[in-house]
Parts: C-alpha cells; sequence; structure tokens
C-alpha cells in the first residue's frame, strides 16, 4: 500500500449542495429556501429567542425581586463551632475561620450566639450578633469588629463643612 492508493471509506465523503445553478440542477427556482418570507431573503437572521411571533419565553415568566448589586452577603458562624475547633486564648481572625473549615471564603463573617462558650478567646469579625457579643465577653473575651471600606463614611462633605 502507498500513500497514493489511500482512500477515504465509502459514504465519508459528499459533495456540497450548490443551489441557484438553474432548474435542471434541481436546486435552482427558490433555490431551498421555499417561497417569499423573512427566511427566503438574503441577510436574514433572527434574534436567539425569537420563536416565530409567539410570545418569548422570557417575556411571558414573571419578574420578580431585586438583587443588589453591591450586597456581599455575611457568612455565619456560630459559638458551638468556635468551641469546638479553636482552644482557649486563641485569637480568631477570618483567615483561621477559612483554615479550620468553618467558612467558605471568609469575605464577610458575622458571628452568631448559638451554643455556649466557655473558652477566652479574642474574636474579630466583620459583625457579631448581640447575644454573641455578650457570651464572648461572659466568658472573658473580645468580641472585635472589622471595619470594610463599604463600612466607613463616604458621604461628601458639604460647602461649609470645606471652609
Amino acid at each position: 500500500m502507498k500513500l497514493h492508493d489511500i482512500k477515504p471509506p465509502l459514504g465519508s465523503k459528499h459533495h456540497r449542495k450548490r443551489v441557484g445553478r438553474g432548474n435542471a440542477s434541481g436546486h435552482g427556482g427558490q433555490s431551498t429556501r421555499g417561497h417569499k418570507g423573512h427566511k427566503s431573503r438574503s441577510g436574514f437572521s433572527h434574534s436567539y429567542n425569537f420563536e416565530g411571533g409567539q410570545m418569548p419565553l422570557a417575556r411571558r415568566l414573571p419578574k420578580r425581586g431585586f438583587t443588589h448589586i453591591k450586597k456581599s452577603p455575611h457568612e455565619i458562624v456560630n459559638l458551638s463551632d468556635i468551641e469546638k475547633k479553636f482552644n482557649d486564648g486563641d485569637k480568631i481572625f477570618p483567615e483561621s475561620l477559612l483554615k479550620a473549615g468553618l467558612v467558605k471564603k471568609g469575605i464577610k463573617v458575622k458571628i452568631l450566639g448559638d451554643g455556649e462558650l466557655k473558652k477566652k478567646v479574642e474574636i474579630s469579625a466583620h459583625s457579631f450578633s448581640l447575644k454573641a457579643k455578650t457570651l464572648i465577653e461572659k466568658a472573658g473575651g473580645k468580641a472585635l469588629i472589622i471595619k470594610t471600606e463599604t463600612d466607613k463614611d463616604t458621604r461628601k462633605k458639604s460647602k461649609s463643612e470645606k471652609s
């Protein structure tokens, strides 16, 4: 066998359909586009959600709610989880909660007062529930709030305050 003897398997190669080459070809006249209408015209294209004039699905379904772009939800950690994972006298930050597997991203962390805390720990988080804060301080620890850029007062000063 030589390179010039190699041929593709039967039926794998097809001639392309040549339309608009006269009626004798079988694809003349309307060139397989049918009679009139949008699809018979040159340059026709329809949008991805076009359903033949029927009201598109995206417009039929009800629209509810609103998602705030800047809102970043807090990840929640309970005091019972902190009691299990950390030792007495530890300083706890969102990064240490991430390493312990209590949060997934650790972008913003909120500590809730579910469970009991007997260990004296210093916890730094973005927010605390009132119950969590009192339980931490009752155990002899500290609850420190981490300030972020969005929390800071960014309002513009009025003309009287500038001068």
